[in-house]
């Protein structure tokens, strides 16, 4: 284990979060929110005063592999989340530091879940920083540091290991042969996207700071909102606007890329693409036809089905009703598109379409061998072969999502919280959605939990923001030997 190189590189991802802070300190001046100005003028030295030594130092070694990249990925996302919580415990504005734990790791993992039940008459400087976790978490801490240098001497196998761990799907590739400049292109994507929706809501209306976060929480498919009622209390026009944008943040970053570059065919020809738009239109049809009556005019219930549709299976986790208040069916629709989620490769969370699309054929090929032992079939994706490792691959990673779920469920269950309440939590929290149903429905949050829950719901947010294998790999023994 190199852990000079892994300690070096976090340095650097500490640094570029002390600069990503920054804002936050400016807004808060200008405003006169001297507590938060202080927050942030202290956290920044802090973190810089910690970085700085260990980001210069020269590396003994410079041999990094798959190992150190899951360690390095899965103890940056802890320590970027545990400094990043220190403004909102220093300026109060959370006061328990657990509290402000949890708010940074939904934060950071874009999974949107709140402890806070008054948002509004949060500073503005907290307000933006929180928000932001969302964008910086969205596309991943790693892959914007890469975006500006390569994190070692070497540009790509090193950068390589750190992008699979930190990017979901089941296979990683680069979108040109340099490292550095794949996880340009995904970037530039990125704020190209994020600042053509800020325009739109302006366009729309909508006051800057209110266009820039939501933005943010859009881009990142987050859920953060700066107002108590989420996004109900803003025209047509803006959610239309958002629930684009949520599905388009949902879209693997790859197909922009080929769009580009003017492959049309490869486009039309991705089935996880087809995949996620079969779901995402018959659902929301499905939903619009069951909520029929419960809004005043059908336009109206086609809107708030389909921003719903998107907002979850996105991960989101915006809100324009109280969706907890729909009818059985369109609930139930709505916690299974948690687990399905956006596609892979986007900022979307959830088990990702193409799991989804491979475990099917899976099963498909399974029943089929059971009638017909000796023959070969093949699981096919984009009209290619899948190799047996990476069917394998799908049918393990479920198993042992499904098995953290069932004790991360069973553990949080020392609140004593209805079962609806703890499956849609624990749900919302590894999927990285946010709301969920009953006590952490759409008008409610997570407050109620103790602070044992919150500290295993969060752990549950980074493993599914990771994808699972970054985070328990730092609970293996022979992982930290040399």
């Amino acid at each position: 284990m190199n852990y000079w190189m892994i300690i070096n590189i976090i340095a650097k991802i500490v640094g570029v979060e002390a600069a990503f802070m920054l804002p936050a300190l400016i807004i808060s001046a200008v405003k006169g929110e001297n507590r938060s100005a202080v927050a942030f003028a202290a956290t920044i030295a802090l973190m810089l005063i910690m970085s700085l030594p260990l980001a210069l130092m020269k590396k003994r070694r410079s041999d990094f592999h798959a190992r150190e990249g899951l360690v390095t990925v899965g103890l940056a996302w802890i320590v970027v989340s545990l400094f990043g919580a220190l403004p909102f415990c220093i300026s109060g504005a959370i006061p328990n530091y657990i509290d402000c734990i949890f708010e940074t790791v939904s934060g950071f993992t874009t999974t949107g879940a709140t402890i806070l039940g008054e948002i509004e008459s949060l500073p503005m400087g907290i307000l933006y920083w929180r928000s932001f976790t969302h964008w910086l978490g969205g596309m991943g801490v790693l892959v914007f540091v890469l975006a500006l240098s390569p994190l070692t001497e070497k540009d790509g196998g090193e950068g390589m290991h750190l992008l699979r761990a930190e990017s979901p799907g089941i296979k990683i590739s680069k979108l040109v042969p340099r490292m550095k400049r794949s996880a340009g292109i995904l970037y530039t994507i990125y704020v190209v996207m994020t600042v053509l929706e800020a325009v739109l809501l302006i366009i729309g209306r909508v006051p800057l700071f209110d266009s820039v976060t939501i933005a943010f929480g859009t881009a990142g498919t987050g859920g953060f909102a700066i107002k108590n009622d989420s996004l109900a209390s803003y025209s047509a026009y803006t959610q239309w606007v958002v629930t684009v944008f949520m599905l388009l943040f949902s879209v693997n970053f790859n197909i922009y890329f080929l769009l580009l570059l003017r492959q049309f065919r490869k486009v039309i020809r991705d089935e996880e693409l087809r995949a996620f738009s079969f779901i995402v239109v018959g659902t929301t049809v499905i939903i619009a036809i069951n909520t029929i009556g419960c809004f005043d005019s059908f336009g109206e219930n086609i809107r708030h089905s389909a921003f719903q549709v998107a907002s979850i299976i996105s991960t989101t986790g915006f809100c324009t009703v109280d969706f907890d208040q729909w009818p059985q069916i369109s609930r139930t629709l709505l916690v299974l598109l948690m687990f399905i989620g956006a596609c892979a490769g986007s900022t979307g969370g959830g088990s990702k379409v193409v799991r989804v699309v491979v475990l099917l054929r899976s099963a498909k090929r399974a029943i089929y061998k059971a009638f017909h032992p000796r023959a070969v079939k093949m699981v096919y994706m984009d009209g290619e072969i899948l190799e047996d490792d990476t069917v394998n691959a799908v049918g393990s990673y479920y198993l042992i999502y499904f098995l953290i779920f069932a004790i991360t469920t069973l553990l949080i269950t020392v609140d004593g919280f209805s079962m609806e309440t703890n499956f849609t939590a624990v749900a919302a929290c590894i999927n990285n959605v946010g709301p969920g149903m009953d006590g952490v429905g759409a008008v409610m949050n997570y407050g109620a939990f103790s602070y044992f829950s919150k500290i295993i719901l969060s752990i549950s947010m980074l493993i599914g923001r990771l994808e699972i294998y970054p985070i328990l790999v730092l609970m293996v023994p022979q992982v930290w030997k040399k």
